[in-house]
């Protein structure tokens, strides 16, 4: 797991980080994780087909003539 150490960090927002993890419950090093995950993912889980299909609209769409198979698969045996 990366570490990392941050320089130079006002007094003012050491004891905010300090009260802050207090009022969680948890560790200052445990809230700046927290902050720091937040802040960094996305809000909302991206969908590759979601995302292909917005790509498509954008560009005008498209229709697939694909035929499904629809016969069933073979028995795997082991």
């Amino acid at each position: 797991m990366a570490g990392i150490t941050i320089r130079n960090l006002s007094e003012a927002t050491h004891r905010a980080l300090k009260a802050r993890a207090a009022q969680h419950g948890r560790s200052m090093e445990a809230e700046i994780r927290d902050i720091l995950d937040r802040a960094v993912r996305p809000t909302t889980d991206i969908r590759l087909g979601s995302e292909l299909a917005a790509i498509a609209r954008a560009c005008g769409g498209f229709e697939l003539e694909i035929e499904r198979d629809k016969a069933p698969s073979p028995t795997v045996r082991f």
